[in-house]
C-alpha cells in the first residue's frame, strides 16, 4: 500500500501543478480587477451578454438533439450487424476524428460558402442556390458533423454489451417488436445515451473554432467571447476569467445531473 502511495506522489503533483493551479489562477483572476482588488464587477457585466449565453446553450441543445435522433438509429443499426461489418461501421465513424479538427471545420467552409461546393450543385441542377455561411445554420452544421461520433459510440457500446437473453424472453412472453423496443433496448441503452449527451453538450456549448469559421463573427458564442477577452481588442483577463468559471461550474452541475439521472436508472 505503502509503494502504491508512493507512486501516486508523480501524479498528485502533476494535478496540482497542471489542474489545480491554472484553476486557483482563473478563480483569482474573476474576483478581482486590473489593479489585483477584489470585486464582483466581473460577474454583474456579464449580464450585457445574455444573448451570447442564450445562444450558445441553445445551438448546443440543438445539437445535441438532432445527433441525438441521427446517432441512436445508426448506433442501433450498427449493433445488428454481423461483427466484421460493425468494425467496419466503427473505424467509418472514427476515421473522421483522426483528421485534425480545425481541418474538418474548414473542409464545411469550402462545402457551404457562397461559391462552394453545394451552391454549385444546385446551380448545376438549376435550383436556386442557399445562404448557409456565416449563419447559426452553418455553425450547427459544423458541430453536429464534429459532434456526431462522440453520440454514435456510447450507444453502441452500450448496445452490443447488452444480454440478449433479455430480449429473448421478452418475446417469449409476447411482447412486440415495439414493446421489446420500448421496455428493454432503450432503457438499458440509456447510460450510453446519456454518456452521449454529456459528450456533445460540453464540448458544444463552449465551442469556438466551429462559430468562428463559419460563423463568420456573426453567430458569437461564449468560447468566442472568452478568446476575445485573452487575445482579442478588448483584452480584459478579468471578465474572462469570470465567464469561464461561470461556465465551468454550469458544465459541472450539468454533468452532475446527468450522473444522478443515470444513477437513478442503474438503481431501478
Amino acid at each position: 500500500m505503502k509503494k502504491l502511495t508512493r507512486f501516486a506522489w508523480p501524479y498528485g503533483g502533476w494535478m496540482m501543478l497542471f489542474v489545480i493551479v491554472p484553476l486557483l489562477i482563473v478563480v483569482w483572476f474573476a474576483f478581482t480587477n486590473g489593479a489585483g482588488d477584489f470585486t464582483l464587477d466581473n460577474f454583474i457585466s456579464m449580464k450585457s451578454y445574455g444573448k451570447v449565453f442564450g445562444r450558445s446553450f441553445g445551438l448546443a441543445i440543438i445539437t445535441t438533439v438532432i445527433c441525438l435522433v441521427l446517432g441512436y438509429p445508426l448506433a442501433y443499426i450498427m449493433s445488428k450487424l454481423p461483427p466484421k461489418k460493425q468494425g467496419v461501421f466503427v473505424l467509418l465513424t472514427m476515421l473522421p476524428m483522426w483528421m485534425n479538427f480545425l481541418l474538418r471545420t474548414y473542409a464545411w467552409l469550402t462545402i457551404l460558402e457562397n461559391t462552394g461546393l453545394l451552391n454549385r450543385l444546385l446551380g448545376a441542377l438549376g435550383l436556386p442556390l442557399l445562404h448557409i455561411i456565416n449563419t447559426p445554420a452553418a455553425v450547427a452544421l459544423g458541430m453536429i458533423y464534429n459532434y456526431l461520433p462522440f453520440m454514435v459510440l456510447p450507444i453502441y457500446t452500450a448496445l452490443t454489451k447488452m444480454d440478449h437473453s433479455l430480449i429473448e424472453a421478452a418475446r417469449d412472453l409476447g411482447c412486440s417488436s415495439r414493446q421489446v423496443f420500448v421496455k428493454v433496448v432503450l432503457p438499458l441503452s440509456l447510460p450510453g445515451v446519456i454518456s452521449g449527451i454529456t459528450m456533445v453538450f460540453v464540448p458544444g456549448v463552449s465551442t469556438f473554432v466551429i462559430s468562428k469559421l463559419l460563423g463568420g463573427g456573426t453567430s458569437m458564442m461564449v468560447g468566442d467571447l472568452i478568446d476575445i477577452q485573452f487575445l482579442g481588442g478588448a483584452y480584459n483577463p478579468n471578465l474572462g476569467a469570470a465567464i469561464s468559471l461561470v461556465m465551468m461550474i454550469v458544465i459541472f452541475l450539468f454533468m452532475g445531473i446527468m450522473q444522478r439521472f443515470d444513477d437513478e436508472k442503474g438503481v431501478k
